[in-house]
């Protein structure tokens, strides 16, 4: 496991110091949600860039389309 270090103001840290939470676990867990989120958004980016580049068909002919490949069975 890595160590990653980060500096707060002295007065957070005083703050920090009331309350019984692992700082460490929330930190780690905020990252890992953060990492997700981010992946997310990358991966959505993609689809949408895929998607724009798929032709449109005009309205209508993809069930002129399957009733033709229907028909022809």
């Amino acid at each position: 496991m890595t160590v990653i270090i980060i500096r707060v103001p002295d007065e957070l840290k005083e703050k920090m110091k009331k309350y019984d939470i692992n700082w460490s676990e929330e930190i780690r867990r905020f990252i890992e949600q953060k990492i997700r989120d981010e992946e997310k958004a990358k991966l959505l980016d993609e689809i949408d860039s895929f998607l724009k580049s798929v032709p449109t068909l005009e309205r209508g002919k993809a069930t002129k389309l399957v009733r033709d490949s229907r028909d022809s069975n």
